[in-house]
């Protein structure tokens, strides 16, 4: 077999990950000197550049002295949680990345817990170490001693705790193994690369383990897709080998839970070789691969040479706490901005990312044109909606509701971890906030302990329901100005608590079909804030804005001044609209009651309640609490 390291990365978001493969790539002669090479090359999608974040694993190789180091790129919020735990089975070893002055956050503990089980050997990249908060080093030892006591918290044995350091600055591409030659390397005294980290790689993941049995077996972990031979399965070969036109067996299941074969040759085998699919003529144990031949690969499924080899345990990721409801587009827009999906083609697309995504389940509802697609985080729902409505298409989507359990006559829901990086003066705020959603504060640290000049911030961690968190981030980020970090994690159902107040305004919306009008908006503006503007279309039952008062009201946003021949004594041309507010994706979902839809097209993100004629619903908000 010849050498292969197969390693991932993990990281909380933004602490260096994607940047640090950048210069991986860079300084293993992946690319020409000639070649222009753009930064985040590992973040793909449109929306990971757009967000700045890992949504989806991804796969690279690069070649360091005679060995192919595989690596992969893993997401570093707890969203994409089902990402990491399908993806952490492929590789042998972690490269745990933590920022030297923030330390180990919720989402590292996540996905380090996940390689520590497998029982993976960590290597320690202490990242951003030239940020001046870290310059007297008393910050960076602080770093390694917090993430030691998270390896022993997490039950790592005596060779994992005693893991090797670097310390690096992923943004110059340099890192030491020698803590005191931090200094000079910021002041560019001395020259680095990562070159000593490549040797730790080398020298401390092992050679994949290849289990003892004649054939092929591989587990599939991801999917990709070519123009050229269609659906490729994305997995590591846990044994044998594989040959190009190999007729081959896909172990995989039904949607009722039943067991299946299906045989396929194989038309096309490939290798990473850098960011590139390299097409090979035989895939070897130990190696990462891609196989082509049928377009039905799901992940989880198993590929075996034989019959008699046995399918793999499917991939197990960890239960969703949150679902939420997905419709057709019933509304009286349908159909003029994009292209509504009707129930069949619906749930074929729902089906078709939960086959993709194995965080994600699909439920079919009492309602034929309804499903409720079960997740983790309203963030990652917010990626599918955003992902759907580019595509072209049209749809609705309800409010985010938790997921009870009942155990033995207790109802239990899911409480989360929250870490939260805040000014200090707006503590007592925050505090407040967290504790009417039921938020329990578990400790209270001042930041100056890690640094002098973040004597005026402090790390705050609570407690809290999941329900809690829906539609708090808005809220966190008004009452500290925009400065508050926000990182949380799952830690297991509880008792529940009781009611929990989201939204106390009341709705403004609009009682006809037609157009906003700046005269009627500006006749309503004591009422509250607007989510439309001057011109906008809007229809009944349609909400426009949010009342200032806690019942919904209905307005005529629609009413156009009469005209006459009468010239005004004032310059209305001058007159402007105030308190207009523009809702994004996000805000949507944290703002609407389970009353409501948000209608999604390619063009327009509308809220609309769920009955649209006035006269069949009340104004009255008797349930806000959930």
């Amino acid at each position: 077999m010849k050498p292969i390291r197969n390693v991932c990365i993990v990281a909380h978001v933004d602490h260096g990950k994607t940047t640090l493969v950048d210069f991986m790539l860079r300084q293993a002669g992946t690319f020409q000197a000639h070649e222009a090479l753009e930064e985040r090359v590992m973040d793909s999608m449109d929306l990971e550049r757009e967000r700045g974040i890992t949504i989806m694993a991804k796969n690279t190789a690069i070649n360091v002295k005679g060995t192919k180091i595989n690596i992969v790129d893993t997401p570093g919020h707890a969203d994409f949680g089902g990402e990491v735990e399908r993806i952490i089975g492929m590789v042998d070893g972690a490269l745990l990345l933590v920022d030297a002055a923030e330390g180990p956050l919720p989402q590292t503990r996540f996905v380090l817990q996940k390689a520590l089980a497998r029982g993976h050997r960590v290597i320690l990249v202490i990242n951003k170490v030239d940020r001046p908060e870290c310059r007297d080093s008393k910050r960076i030892k602080e770093v390694v001693n917090l993430t030691f006591d998270l390896f022993v918290e997490l039950g790592a044995t005596e060779e994992q705790a005693d893991f090797p350091i670097v310390y690096a600055c992923a943004r110059e591409g340099w890192c030491t193994l020698n803590f005191d030659e931090i200094p000079a390397l910021i002041s560019k005294e001395k020259k680095a690369s990562l070159e000593p980290m490549f040797d730790l790689i080398l020298k401390t993941i092992p050679q994949p383990k290849v289990l003892e049995q004649k054939g092929f077996q591989m587990m599939i972990s991801n999917l990709s897709y070519s123009d050229y031979v269609g659906r490729l399965a994305v997995g590591r070969v846990l044994s044998g080998s594989l040959k190009k036109n190999q007729r081959i067996i896909r172990r995989g299941i039904k949607e009722d839970g039943t067991e299946f074969d299906e045989s396929f040759t194989v038309t096309q085998l490939y290798t990473f070789e850098g960011l590139k699919q390299e097409s090979t003529e035989e895939l070897l144990a130990g190696d990462i691969g891609l196989i082509a031949g049928t377009e039905t690969f799901d992940i989880g499924d198993t590929l075996v040479s034989d019959a008699e080899i046995p399918a793999l345990p499917r991939i197990k990721v960890e239960k969703p706490t949150i679902g939420m409801l997905f419709s057709v587009n019933t509304s009286p827009f349908s159909g003029q901005e994009g292209t509504p999906l009707q129930s069949r083609k619906l749930r074929e697309r729902l089906l078709r990312e939960v086959r993709q995504n194995v965080a994600l389940r699909m439920e079919e509802t009492e309602v034929p044109d309804q499903f409720r697609v079960l997740g983790r985080g309203e963030l990652q729902f917010a990626i599918l909606i955003e992902q759907m409505r580019r595509e072209g298409s049209e749809f609705m989507v309800g409010k985010p509701l938790v997921l009870f359990k009942d155990e033995g006559g207790e109802k239990l829901e899911p409480y989360e971890r929250a870490v939260l990086d805040l000014p200090e003066n707006a503590a007592s705020d925050v505090t407040s906030l967290l504790q009417q959603r039921r938020g329990v504060l578990m400790s209270y640290e001042q930041m100056s302990q890690f640094s002098d000049k973040e004597k005026n911030r402090v790390r705050l961690t609570f407690e809290i329901p999941t329900r809690g968190l829906l539609g708090i981030r808005s809220k966190y980020l008004t009452l500290t100005r925009g400065e508050g970090l926000f990182n949380t994690e799952f830690i297991g159902y509880q008792v529940t608590k009781g009611d929990i107040f989201h939204r106390t305004a009341g709705a403004l919306i609009s009682d006809r079909e037609g157009t906003a009008m700046e005269y009627a908006l500006r006749g309503l503006e004591d009422r509250g804030i607007f989510f439309v503007q001057p011109g906008d279309k809007i229809y009944e039952g349609m909400v426009v804005g949010e009342c200032n008062k806690d019942a919904d009201i209905n307005v005529n946003a629609a009413r156009a001044k009469k005209l006459t021949n009468m010239r005004a004594s004032h310059l209305e041309a001058l007159v402007h609209m105030q308190g207009i507010r523009k809702l994004s994706l996000e805000d949507c979902l944290e703002w609407i009651e389970a009353d409501e839809w948000i209608e999604v097209t390619p063009e327009t993100i509308r809220i609309r309640k769920k009955i649209l004629p006035s006269n069949l619903r009340g104004v009255r908000k008797e349930d806000r609490a959930s």
